[in-house]
């Protein structure tokens, strides 16, 4: 956790020390701007660039078109070194997950956030752990003592990718709870959901966004949030639950909370002028879905 809150208070001074006084400014996108997203289709990150790429093209935001383009290859290392190569080009922007920070690490590809220039931070967003509503588990302390009673590796936890943030949940329950998974990885949370709802897998720990049209439908259930607090929504997603109704898993016995960075970066090398005008293009789609309720699932940041 307080490595955690370091790396945060890092990029909150790095988001803080590049806003600026001017609202807009002269220079505008003079060809499409291609929106990398370091992950596969479907999933949280993909959902949220292209509903950002909605935005800016519904509130005519842009002159220029906003391309999504997923780069998922090596954990997002493709779409990050793509970011990395591409210096002093204002017109590639890229979405930014946890892999930003896990994809380093553990591949040893030569990046680093700091080899890209940070524009906002949107979001700090939840994951939930999941089941298929068929099962007979109804809360998390019935999952995970089925789940230590079935005996290590019956129970099959799917996540989006390997050795990043859904991997690296499912270890952090297994140390608290001494139930063991076996990890399935796959490209993207939209994969995850619908190998769930087959029962192909027993479990996942998918974001809100990831999961919310299966669980509106009566396919999953939503067992805990790996958060301090609830999230604090109570508009009903399902006839008897509203985010707020579900639990922290800390709550109901299951000690472990894990919350990732969204947020917005360009290319090394841009830039004041280039860089405030991407700056006030995220703070107005950010307004637009905080105010529209578009990203209920997140905590958005302040207008910076």
């Amino acid at each position: 956790m307080k490595q955690r809150s370091r790396v945060f208070l890092g990029l909150a001074i790095a988001f803080t020390a590049l806003t600026v006084s001017p609202a807009w400014a002269a220079w505008e996108p003079t060809k499409p701007v291609e929106f990398i997203i370091p992950a596969g289709p479907g999933g949280g990150a993909d959902q949220m660039a292209r509903m950002i790429q909605g935005i800016i093209t519904k509130n005519n935001l842009m002159k220029q078109s906003v391309i999504p383009v997923n780069k998922a290859a090596g954990a997002g290392a493709e779409g990050f070194l793509a970011m990395k190569e591409a210096k002093g080009d204002p017109h590639k922007i890229v979405i930014t997950l946890s892999n930003l920070f896990t994809t380093p690490l553990a591949t040893g590809v030569p990046f680093n956030w700091r080899d890209m220039t940070p524009v906002a931070m949107m979001a700090l967003d939840q994951f939930v752990l999941w089941d298929n509503a068929e099962k007979p588990y109804k809360t998390a302390k019935e999952f995970i003592d089925a789940a230590k009673a079935a005996g290590p590796g019956k129970f099959k936890m799917g996540g989006t990718g390997s050795k990043q943030e859904d991997q690296i949940i499912t270890v952090a329950l297994e140390k608290a709870t001494g139930a063991k998974f076996t990890y399935i990885p796959f490209k993207g949370g939209g994969d995850v959901a619908v190998q769930l709802v087959g029962n192909h897998i027993d479990s996942s720990v998918n974001n809100p966004i990831e999961a919310v049209a299966q669980w509106r439908a009566g396919k999953l259930r939503a067992l805990c949030v790996f958060d301090e607090k609830r999230m604090p929504y109570k508009e009903k997603i399902t006839p008897t639950q509203s985010w707020y109704d579900v639990p922290t898993c800390k709550e109901v016995g299951v000690p472990t909370d894990y919350v990732m960075l969204r947020g917005i970066f360009m290319s090394p090398g841009v830039s004041q002028e280039q860089l405030i005008t991407s700056l006030a293009f995220s703070k107005r789609s950010a307004r637009r879905q905080s105010g529209r309720n578009l990203w209920p699932m997140a905590h958005l940041t302040k207008p910076l």
